[in-house]
């Protein structure tokens, strides 16, 4: 059976270094439950976490329950029975849309968390500025619905708004954000200079656990907005907290020869378990479990051994890895192997903690992979096995 394996040891690597750059700078460091949300991960990850950011009501319910602190949301849109149960708990709101501010500013104020201040709205920003490569994943490309330029927000009445958020970035480096705050800055400074402002959120993206982020100067701009603007902030890194911590251990189902190609079909699924190797896209690295291998997995089992696969044609026997779906597109890509793989065979796809089982599908009724915890020490547990069931309870 195929199986997300966590490392709960990797992840409290990644929390210590986030909890130190979150100690030196005085940020607030929020997990992005929409990168990664394994429920026994976010127990590991609770001590060193200020809290979470939620895109919407579940999410917010079940950061509470697993991160516990500081319950930052934002959406898009809220519905109004989801936002009356946000206002009983969450600790800031922000709003996507002068309309949606319109909309919801009475609601809002009138309750008694915010008139204590134990809850804050905000409202996302969009400085129109982009760093990213790739537009799926763009909060500023032209047209975008994600946050409110700075014209929307002449004449509108800003009373009982006391944060501003914004969310460009995406696996970049502290350069493209200190490159975004200088925008975000000329156009709305002196609103972040008001009195009634009290926090900004940086929101996500941030590769800060990676070894060549600038951490220094991530640290400075924080100090910087905090001693000239005196707000507090937030960050809300997703993948950073969960890079490097996992891995998808897949099992080969059928090896053959069809139309120039050596195929190997896998029992897991790009459409079904890891969306981005298709919408990024994202090629993962692949290490095949053979004895007397040299190379390692970001998560590697006492006992195993590993032979890193290669691009296609690198080594002896290339084959393009797909799935057990009636999707044509659904592979995961063309590697190369110094022995031929054969049914059985278990393959290592690296890097498989963040955005994999929080976007996992039942397309095609394939079954899911186990959810699985490497502990501190080796001792493998099974946290959640899907089975039939699981299918059918979402189908009506």
């Amino acid at each position: 059976m195929a199986q997300f394996l966590i490392s709960l040891a990797a992840l409290e690597r990644n929390a210590r270094i986030l909890q130190d750059v979150a100690q030196a700078s005085g940020a607030h460091m929020l997990v992005a439950l929409k990168a990664f949300s394994t429920t026994a991960g976010l127990a590991a990850l609770r001590p060193y976490a200020a809290g979470c950011c939620a895109s919407g009501l579940y999410e917010a319910r079940l950061g509470a329950r697993h991160v516990g602190g500081h319950v930052a949301v934002y959406s898009p849109a809220y519905r109004e029975a989801e936002l009356a149960e946000l206002l009983d708990f969450a600790h800031h709101i922000d709003f996507n849309s002068v309309p949606q501010w319109q909309r919801w500013r009475q609601q809002c104020l009138a309750h008694p968390r915010v008139q204590s201040g134990e809850l804050q709205l905000g409202l996302r920003i969009n400085p129109c500025f982009s760093t990213g490569h790739t537009p799926l994943y763009d909060p500023c490309v032209p047209g975008s619905r994600l946050g409110i330029p700075a014209d929307q927000l002449e004449g509108v009445d800003l009373s009982g708004i006391s944060g501003l958020h914004f969310h460009t970035l995406c696996e970049q480096g502290a350069g493209e954000l200190i490159d975004t705050f200088r925008a975000f800055e000329k156009q709305f400074g002196s609103l972040l200079a008001s009195p009634q402002i009290r926090y900004i959120n940086l929101g996500g993206g941030h590769w800060i656990t990676k070894p060549d982020y600038d951490r220094a100067a991530l640290i400075d701009l924080v100090r910087e907005i905090r001693s000239m603007y005196h707000v507090e902030v937030f960050l809300e890194p997703g993948e950073a907290w969960a890079i490097h911590t996992g891995v998808l251990r897949a099992r080969v189902l059928d090896v053959f020869e069809s139309l120039g190609y050596r195929h190997a079909i896998l029992d897991v699924s790009a459409s079904a378990h890891m969306p981005d190797v298709l919408e990024m896209p994202y090629r993962p690295d692949v290490f095949a479990v053979h004895s007397g291998g040299t190379d390692a997995p970001a998560v590697s089992l006492p006992g195993e051994s590993y032979s890193a696969a290669a691009e296609a044609g690198e080594k002896a026997y290339t084959y393009r890895l797909g799935a057990p779906t009636c999707l044509a597109g659904d592979v995961i890509g063309d590697y190369s192997f110094d022995y031929p793989l054969q049914v059985d065979d278990v393959l290592v796809l690296d890097d498989m903690s963040h955005y994999t089982v929080v976007k996992t599908t039942h397309f095609n009724g394939v079954p899911h992979p186990d959810i699985a915890v490497l502990q501190p020490g080796g001792p493998i547990q099974v946290v959640k096995h899907f089975d039939y069931a699981d299918f059918e309870s979402r189908l009506g």
